[in-house]
């Protein structure tokens, strides 16, 4: 098979194929089987009809067609080795000639990976956030313990800023009620502004059972944006107790026996989850510094095809929260052309990522375990709460498997970028990545989970609403979520 590249632009080519009839042999004789298992001849059994009779049944180019469609995938796999390219997505082929016997020819047209070459990474220089954890650090992060612990208590006085109250709200427009707009027994923050616009205002002052009036613009429902009148009653007033920071509050938040022992394994907790984020940010902060020194062209159908799924895919998030895009777009303060220009350029970095990780992995030869692709899809089926081997049978059975192997070969090749750059901590200190993982990593996690579990699984305490419970859902969906960014 010869082979021949022809660079329409740098980062699409098109191959001239001329492939000599023998090497279709094998997928001719396989034609030639399946039709003769397939057709029906008077005389014959089938799988046994001889190929000269095939050939007057439904014609030899019929055959050859089945042929060359069969073999085509190898022979464009082969072509692109040839080539010594980087192909992406489906080519577009085109048959030029066949010559029954002789040969066939075809040209193929398809998206490449750029060309562009990857500076010394032993000289790249990251810097990420200090692993030190101040006092001040410390009690912040037991004053939010604490937090979680604390009890509401009734009072018997005016609404004041910071209260925890029981109101029920209702909403008239020209003195018509908004039957959507009407509620009882919500708890609320005062001075949270998670409601209406002079709901906090409104509140202070008022006593339990007093009513008071004012005008706001409604936030949801059918007539949302309209200036409604909304009257507020005030059925308990209660402020937050917090537990005292001792001994017996360390028992019964924690697993220790005193506030010294709680207060020095935060500290070391909280350095341990610190140490574990030096390593996610040494490897996005590299892979942002290649970006900024890379460059190279983008194929653009590539881009497109990438924006078009990125604007599909924030189109159902917003339906399934039940949100327009217009509310969306005002909560942050957009435009569609901003919005357009923000996902472009967001893509634009992500596929530039890709590639980048994708030629680093070439250039150093990775390649994942067997086990290390079991362990990823086990992960994944985690994540989605299936089986692996469920996940991992759809995988193959929709061709998904390559692009899931691609996605582990990038994460390695960032996490192996992460260790070979040259880090160091915002105070100028030289900061040991390989010290973190894998072991010291996964060790330092499951410390930094047990810090962040002790708040998240403490029960309430006795006496008393807890705070939490008080708390609007918005505040309380927010809280205690940890992530880590990846490079895909």
């Amino acid at each position: 098979m010869k082979t021949d590249v022809e660079e329409l632009s740098p980062t699409r080519v098109r191959l001239t194929v001329e492939v000599p009839f023998d090497e279709l042999k094998s997928d001719l004789d396989h034609a030639y089987r399946e039709f003769g298992r397939q057709v029906r001849i008077p005389g014959f059994r089938p799988g046994h009809v001889p190929r000269q009779i095939l050939d007057q049944r439904i014609g030899r180019g019929a055959v050859l067609d089945h042929a060359i469609n069969e073999a085509m995938p190898d022979l464009l796999a082969k072509a692109v080795r040839e080539a010594q390219v980087v192909a992406l997505g489906q080519p577009e082929v085109e048959i030029t000639k066949r010559d029954d016997g002789t040969e066939i020819a075809f040209t193929a047209e398809v998206d490449v990976r750029p060309s562009f070459e990857i500076p010394d990474v032993d000289q790249l220089r990251v810097v990420v956030d200090d692993a030190d954890v101040s006092p001040d650090q410390v009690e912040e992060y037991l004053r939010a313990l604490r937090e979680r612990f604390a009890s509401l208590r009734s009072v018997d006085r005016p609404v004041q800023d910071g209260d925890y109250v029981s109101i029920d709200l209702a909403a008239q427009i020209d003195g018509e009620d908004v039957d959507d707009a009407q509620a009882t027994g919500i708890s609320y923050e005062v001075g949270s502004g998670t409601i209406l616009d002079g709901l906090d205002q409104a509140l202070i002052g008022m006593a339990a059972e007093a009513t008071s009036t004012f005008a706001s613009e409604l936030a949801g429902g059918e007539q949302a944006g309209s200036l409604a009148d909304v009257t507020v009653t005030v059925r308990s007033v209660k402020v937050k107790d917090l537990p005292d920071l001792d001994d017996d509050f360390a028992q019964s938040a924690s697993e220790y026996n005193t506030v010294g022992e709680l207060r020095s394994n935060t500290r070391k907790q909280m350095e341990a989850m610190r140490r574990v984020g030096q390593v996610g940010q040494a490897r996005d902060r590299a892979i942002e510094a290649l970006l900024d020194q890379i460059d190279m062209p983008l194929p653009e159908s590539i881009v497109d095809h990438e924006i078009e799924h990125r604007h599909e895919s924030l189109t159902i998030e917003l339906d399934r929260a039940g949100l327009t895009m217009e509310s969306f777009l005002a909560s942050r303060d957009l435009t569609p052309a901003d919005l357009d220009k923000e996902i472009a350029d967001e893509v634009r970095r992500s596929v530039k990522a890709r590639f980048i990780l994708d030629k680093f992995a070439d250039d150093e030869e990775l390649e994942p375990e067997q086990d290390e692709i079991a362990q990823y899809v086990t992960q994944l089926a985690y994540q989605q709460g299936m089986s692996p081997d469920d996940l991992a049978r759809q995988l193959a059975s929709s061709g998904q498997l390559p692009a899931v192997i691609s996605d582990l070969v990038r994460t390695k090749a960032a996490d192996l970028l992460a260790h070979r750059v040259k880090v160091t901590d915002e105070s100028g200190r030289n900061v040991d990545i390989s010290a973190r993982a894998p072991d010291a990593e996964d060790e330092d996690a499951t410390q930094a989970d047990e810090a962040a579990e002790t708040a998240d699984t403490a029960d309430t305490a006795d006496s008393g609403e807890s705070a939490e419970q008080a708390a609007p859902e918005s505040e309380q969906t927010g809280r205690g979520r940890r992530g880590r960014r990846a490079a895909k």
